[in-house]
């Protein structure tokens, strides 16, 4: 069942040391010190997006925090072949807006990557500059980097909530994004030689591959939309802030679309929140698979003895409600059950595309009063199966939703998800949740 290159692949087509405490002579940039207004000429519904990388290297970055209270400040750590560059912040959701942006730093080509252990880093860079959040709201926010010569690339950042009392909690699954992270060439899946030269241990300590947002672009940015549309209170935090307390209080816990790795510590705090109440909806597939240790900004996962399946002591299915079965899935989405309150005021009961390119189904460890909601006939490359939405209530009164597919948050872009996806699919799967995040936002949901 390991995931190797082919993984990675399909996942940008569908839809892985300590640090360097900042010099006093590391430069300031407050949230003052530029006006918050959008681009120029630029819609500033779009204004956050990348027009140009650039090649590989012009510009890259890493923020020494992966996520702040707000008010909290946290360096950039920013290699560039240009001779300058500056940083936006744009918080993201139903309408991202800048909210700051650097005056402009001089550029520097900083040192080469390090191996350490088989471990990519760069905490060795030199901070660039301290950026201070004091009049960010909460949420997710991509700081742009923008080079003189042109290239651009984000670093993702989450403005996280002291409490998630009454509230409904969105996660940031960070440790699946670095887990995939194959800037410098290795991740958790792959190195030079291949899945068995692949890193054990990962690092925050260096940028995200690709535009430097892959994961969050492609599986959480929409729903986080559909999210803030819906009017419900919001909380935010990321995978690497589930800890004990972190959730007291909350209405909901929401984990996005490929929430993959996850440490114990981060499931005995979603357990014990739902045992108290608290719903719960995995709105994507794959979700508590690989059972992690956390040792500061590294995540560690050897996928042999140090690190193994969650099913193997502890399975998935009796948090999530059922597990992982299938890559890569191919298939419709079939609703099984159009008359539960999930899919109130939804039309359609067949979703071309919607089923894959992970999914999940229904196991001997799920709650013995787990719901099928949707059942998808789909081949798995070849094998025949089938993908599961399902619910079931906790014996604190909790309710527990899980999509079963990968593509629920990719199906919210209609036909911009590919894969014959339709806006019928993107009308269905924003009405469902819209429907799921203000039942659960009331409290237990299984209660009467």
């Amino acid at each position: 069942m390991l995931k190797i290159l082919a993984v990675l692949v399909l996942l940008v087509a569908g839809c892985s040391a300590p640090s360097v405490p900042a010099p006093s002579a590391a430069p300031s940039a407050a949230a003052g010190d530029a006006a918050p207004a959008p681009d120029a000429g630029v819609d500033v519904q779009e204004s956050w997006r990348i027009t140009r990388r650039g090649a590989e290297h012009e510009i890259e970055g890493y923020a020494d925090q992966v996520s702040v209270l707000p008010g909290e400040r946290f360096r950039l750590h920013v290699s560039t072949t240009a001779p300058r560059f500056s940083a936006s912040a744009f918080r993201m959701g139903a309408n991202p807006v800048k909210v700051w942006q650097s005056a402009q730093v001089r550029g520097v080509r900083q040192a080469p990557m390090r191996i350490v252990g088989g471990t990519v880093t760069a905490a060795h860079w030199k901070p660039s500059l301290t950026v201070e959040t004091g009049r960010w709201a909460e949420g997710a926010y991509l700081i742009r980097l923008d080079a003189s010569s042109g290239a651009q690339r984000y670093v993702p950042i989450t403005v996280r909530s002291a409490s998630a009392a009454g509230r409904v909690v969105l996660v940031n699954a960070v440790t699946t994004w670095q887990a995939y992270n194959l800037w410098g060439g290795r991740s958790l899946y792959k190195g030079p030689g291949g899945y068995e030269d692949r890193s054990r241990t990962v690092t925050f300590d260096r940028p995200y591959d690709g535009p430097g947002a892959r994961l969050f672009l492609d599986f959480e940015k929409d729903a986080l939309a559909v999210a803030e549309r819906s009017g419900v209170p919001l909380a935010y935090l990321t995978s690497l802030d589930l800890e004990r307390g972190a959730l007291d209080g909350a209405r909901a816990v929401v984990s996005l679309g490929h929430d993959e790795y996850w440490s114990p510590g981060m499931r005995r705090a979603v357990t014990a929140a739902r045992d108290h109440g608290t719903n719960l909806a995995f709105l994507g597939a794959n979700a508590v698979y690989w059972r992690i240790a956390l040792h500061g900004r590294n995540v560690a996962c050897d996928k042999e003895r140090l690190c193994e399946l969650w099913r193997a002591s502890e399975p998935e299915s009796a948090l999530v409600g059922q597990m992982y079965d299938c890559f890569p899935a191919e298939g419709v989405y079939r609703v099984r059950r159009p008359g539960h309150w999930i899919f109130a005021g939804t039309r359609g009961r067949r979703f071309p595309g919607m089923a894959g390119v992970e999914t999940d189904k229904v196991s001997p460890g799920s709650p013995r009063n787990v719901e099928v909601l949707a059942e998808s006939p789909l081949s798995c490359g070849g094998r025949a199966t089938v993908s599961h939405s399902t619910y079931y209530t906790a014996r604190g009164g909790a309710g527990v939703f899980a999509s079963g597919t990968m593509r629920w948050v990719c199906a919210m872009r209609g036909r911009r998800c590919g894969h014959g996806v339709t806006e019928r699919a993107a009308a269905f799967t924003r009405r469902s949740t819209v429907n799921l995040l203000t039942r659960f936002a009331e409290g237990p949901a299984g209660l009467p």
